[in-house]
């Protein structure tokens, strides 16, 4: 039984941009145990977004192997892909992503709505889903009326909805001040710590990356360093 929850066997991303080939990933072979917290970090065109787009099921790489929870994605159809990623993995950017004009618990809600599930477990788990990252009382708040922290902790609230095995952070605290920054980091270590959830976060900031349990360092495309 593998025990961890990605497998990354010589991984190549090649882009064709007109007549220009961009080798975005040049053979990247790693692995995440069942609850591990990792930060990818590198300068931009490091390649570390693209790495962490096929780790989340949005792009599949050109040649290399990428196992998610022992399942070879190359194998999966379109469908199949969705249907694994809103199993198995939350997401949290850095933007927050939520709608405007909303309340936390409605934007918390949005990924329930379109699995049809029935209105009152829906709102229930949103409410226990908003009470995990400390937002119990501001339910009712509209995105407008929420700090740029609150509006990160309900992203993380829908990204837990479904109750992931895996939470894909990219840039989670790029639009944060530093002290709302350790607040969001404090919540992604008690869900790592407490519960057990797997997390890859993306970053460029050195502090933010030493809050992991470990940091994968790229440069052109590979992995030049782990610490």
């Amino acid at each position: 039984m593998d025990n961890n929850i990605i497998r990354l066997e010589n991984l190549t991303k090649t882009y064709h941009v007109g007549e220009t080939e961009v080798r975005a990933l040049r053979g990247v072979s790693n692995v995440v145990p069942k609850g591990d917290f990792v930060a990818i970090m590198g300068a931009s065109g490091s390649g570390k977004s693209t790495m962490m787009n096929i780790i989340g099921c949005l792009d599949k790489p050109t040649t290399g192997q990428y196992l998610l929870d022992g399942v070879d994605i190359a194998g999966l159809n379109r469908n199949e892909l969705a249907e694994i990623r809103n199993r198995k993995i939350g997401f949290v950017f850095q933007s927050f992503n939520l709608l405007a004009r909303t309340t936390a618990l409605e934007n918390v809600e949005l990924p329930l709505v379109y699995a049809n599930v029935p209105y009152k477990e829906m709102t229930s788990r949103a409410m226990a889903s908003l009470a995990k990252v400390g937002l119990k009382g501001r339910e009712t708040h509209k995105t407008n009326q929420l700090s740029g922290g609150e509006q990160q902790r309900v992203a993380i609230a829908r990204a837990l909805l479904n109750n992931p095995q895996l939470i894909l952070a990219d840039e989670p605290t790029g639009n944060l001040d530093s002290r709302t920054s350790d607040e969001i980091m404090n919540i992604f270590e008690t869900l790592n710590h407490e519960q057990g959830i797997s997390i890859v976060m993306v970053t460029h900031e050195p502090d933010i990356g030493s809050r992991a349990k470990r940091r994968i360092h790229m440069k052109d495309g590979l992995i030049v360093r782990e610490d």
